[in-house]
């Protein structure tokens, strides 16, 4: 019997309970020292020893493209929440200009468009991203860097006195939540030190010695980008690691478990195995993951040589229920197929 994913993430057997830790890592792999040092601020919170007047936590999360930044504040969310969108997510991006960090707090009485300007930080709005599971909002600024300077100076109050003052002269708490800042300062820099050849091997030579260097770049790169009182107010900084081989391929196997999941969910008793050879692992692997992107582009690779070729095999009704579609190499080496097995017509397609 061939295995589905012989690179399956290790979970914990049935009577033993899953741990935060264990419910954040199976979904962000390779990070392991990032999660740690966000798991012990939500055990402060949960335990009820998080300081007062401050948020529960602040961190900023360094690394290259790919790594699991924005993935481990959604993991967490999920793991506290029960959902992946269980978070106040800002995208800096939209914030490049000054008047527009205003959308932030909104206009104060007597502006132009007060009443038609609302904030997008409000005590509503963090209420509604906590649950019955926990009190915790999680808010993420995602790619500070690109903010407006203003985006820093309005910070700076909520992250010493967990405290934001709108515009319409009414104060939200973030006492009970937790905030994240992803960046990627620093990341050309890095890029440079992990890849002085091609691939990884070179991080994976002196592992220890090139994890140092990438914490020096990061630091020295927020030094550069935010004033002293601004770093001072962050509880952590995290630079995440590059991903080696094994990561890779067990977030091959995460994607691959979550669109099989797909298939159960979405077409019920009408669904089927999806198997996929190494030959084929290797084809994704290839086009999916490099140095500078490391796992990004897995998943819009997975779509478009796996998942489209299943769709359109699933609308000419090629696939029979509970049968095993494999997906392997062609010929060629130059694109996937599809194999229906014995028991269906033996058709393939180019993926």
């Amino acid at each position: 019997m061939r295995t589905l994913y012989p690179n399956r993430t290790r979970r914990p057997p049935a009577d033993e309970p899953e741990t935060l830790a264990d419910a954040i890592a199976g979904n962000v792999i390779g990070q392991p020292a990032a999660v740690e040092s966000i798991v012990r601020y939500v055990e402060m919170y949960q335990a009820g020893l998080a300081p007062e007047g401050r948020p529960a936590g602040v961190f900023l999360l360094l690394g290259p493209s790919g790594t699991g930044k924005t993935k481990t504040v959604e993991a967490l969310a999920a793991a506290l929440h029960g959902s992946e969108k269980s978070l106040l997510r800002i995208d800096c991006g939209e914030f490049q200009m000054e008047h527009e960090v205003a959308k932030l707090i909104g206009a104060p009485p007597g502006y132009l468009g007060h009443r038609e300007t609302h904030p997008l930080l409000t005590q509503a709005k963090l209420n509604a991203v906590t649950t019955e599971r926990s009190s915790l909002s999680l808010v993420l600024f995602d790619e500070i860097e690109k903010a407006a300077p203003s985006m820093t100076r309005l910070l700076l109050g909520v992250l010493d006195k967990a405290a934001l003052r709108l515009g319409d002269n009414t104060t939200v708490s973030f006492e009970r939540a937790m905030i994240f800042l992803t960046s990627n300062l620093g990341a050309r820099e890095m890029l440079r030190v992990l890849n002085p050849g091609f691939g990884f091997e070179s991080v994976a030579r002196h592992p220890g010695q090139v994890e140092k260097k990438l914490e020096r770049i990061g630091i020295n790169a927020v030094r550069r980008k935010f004033p002293p009182e601004f770093v001072n107010r962050l509880d952590s900084v995290v630079t995440y690691q590059p991903l080696d081989q094994a990561s890779l391929n067990r977030i091959l196997d995460i994607q691959l478990e979550q669109l099989q999941g797909h298939l159960d969910t979405r077409l019920g008793p009408r669904s089927f195995t999806v198997e996929v050879t190494a030959a084929a692992r290797e084809f994704l692997l290839a086009r999916g993951t490099s140095a500078e992107y490391g796992a990004r582009e897995l998943k819009r690779v997975i779509l478009r040589h796996v998942t489209q070729p299943l769709a359109s095999a699933v609308a000419r009704k090629r696939v029979e229920p509970g049968s095993t579609v494999v997906v392997g190499l062609a010929p060629d080496a130059s694109s996937l197929e599809l194999d229906f097995g014995p028991d269906a017509p033996r058709r393939r397609r180019s993926a």
